[in-house]
């Protein structure tokens, strides 16, 4: 059970609906693709897409690790040496977390399937299904409503909108969703750090009324000392998410004053499953929530994501919507989704198959 090959390549996946956030718009997708080649036939797959705005790696970056030169240490060992491996990957690369990612995701894949179990129950499942949200960017009231009809039709009940540019106009579109969907719908916003303080705090009061479920990181990332400083009733609603790229950041969110209430773990930033698990514990022990989060990604790692967040009880919130917009795949999804639900198949490792 031997690494015997391992082939990387990069493919554009397109992108149905591009869309802007506070720092960026997207309108189009490339990852980086990793199959690992066993001796005996098996392989697993990974993929990669960094932010280059949060984590400071670009795909050419992700790219310039993966090397053949770069991987050699991986060829002939026994992927029974499974922690091990992993631990060593984090190592190596320190700068280029979603290379890491897509290295670390194929290594679980190749693993679980040679022991013929799904990767979550490998991991301990404790959850059978989740809604996840799907995401609206940022647009004029007009536009988000036309949007969340869309998914409304599709049967998606659990919106994340994209604010952080205009505090007035973000507030209109909170109370024209809540009049068009009192009650139907759950509405998560996610500002990318674009409030200061001020504008934080006149939104939380001007839509708390309106039962927003979290506010992903509100300020910028390296405020840290300011979301401490918050009130705790704004803490209690705040998502951690380009603050928190490790599990040296967990433990500082963490530490007293906590800094927020919900972890909004990727894969991406992280590097993989196994330093979001690390995470993840870390959470636990603060009493925080999970909430697993994605760029813009292949089949490969949100399945990835999915398998994880099942593995942990105080997972409350999934948005792993995305990989639903791309033109092309290279891989068929290894989860179900019905109804804005989401749930994994049953078969061995991450269950997505090579198209």
């Amino acid at each position: 059970m031997k690494i015997k090959s391992i082939e990387v390549w990069r493919k554009n996946l397109g992108n149905t609906r591009p869309y802007t956030i506070a720092f960026k718009t997207v309108d189009d997708v490339d990852n980086v693709f990793v199959k690992l080649n066993l001796e005996n036939g098996q392989y697993g797959l990974g993929s990669g897409n960094p932010s280059e705005q949060v984590v400071g790696e670009s795909l050419a970056d992700s790219m310039s690790t993966l090397t053949e030169e770069n991987l050699e240490f991986l060829i002939g060992r026994d992927i029974r040496e499974f922690h091990g491996i992993l631990d060593e990957i984090l190592t190596r690369f320190p700068a280029t977390p979603a290379a890491r990612a897509a290295l670390d995701i194929a290594v679980h894949d190749a693993f679980t399937k040679t022991i013929d179990i799904p990767l979550s129950i490998f991991l301990g499942q404790k959850i059978k299904s989740m809604p996840t949200s799907v995401t609206i960017g940022i647009k004029d009231v007009t536009g988000t409503l036309e949007e969340a009809q869309e998914y409304y039709e599709m049967g998606f009940r659990v919106l994340k909108v994209k604010t952080g540019r205009d505090v007035e106009e973000d507030i209109e579109r909170m109370r024209k969703l809540r009049e068009r969907y009192n009650g139907e719908m759950t509405i998560r916003v996610d500002a990318n750090q674009g409030y200061d303080e001020n504008d934080l705090v006149r939104f939380f009061r001007e839509t708390r009324q309106l039962n927003m479920e979290l506010i992903e990181q509100p300020v910028p990332a390296s405020q840290v000392d300011l979301m401490k400083q918050l009130p705790a009733e704004i803490k209690a609603l705040i998502a951690a998410d380009e603050c928190l790229k490790s599990a040296e950041d967990a433990f500082l969110l963490s530490s007293a004053p906590k800094a927020c209430d919900i972890f909004n773990i990727k894969l991406m930033k992280s590097g993989g499953i196994y330093p979001a698990r690390q995470i993840a514990t870390i959470a636990k022990a603060a009493g925080i929530d999970l909430m697993w989060g994605c760029n813009d990604e292949s089949s490969i790692s949100i399945t990835a994501a999915l398998h994880s967040a099942l593995s942990y009880r105080h997972t409350k919130y999934i948005d792993l919507d995305g990989s639903l917009d791309l033109v092309v795949d290279v891989v068929s999804p290894g989860f179900k989704i019905e109804n804005g639900w989401m749930s994994i198949t049953d078969k061995p490792g991450l269950g997505v198959e090579l198209i």
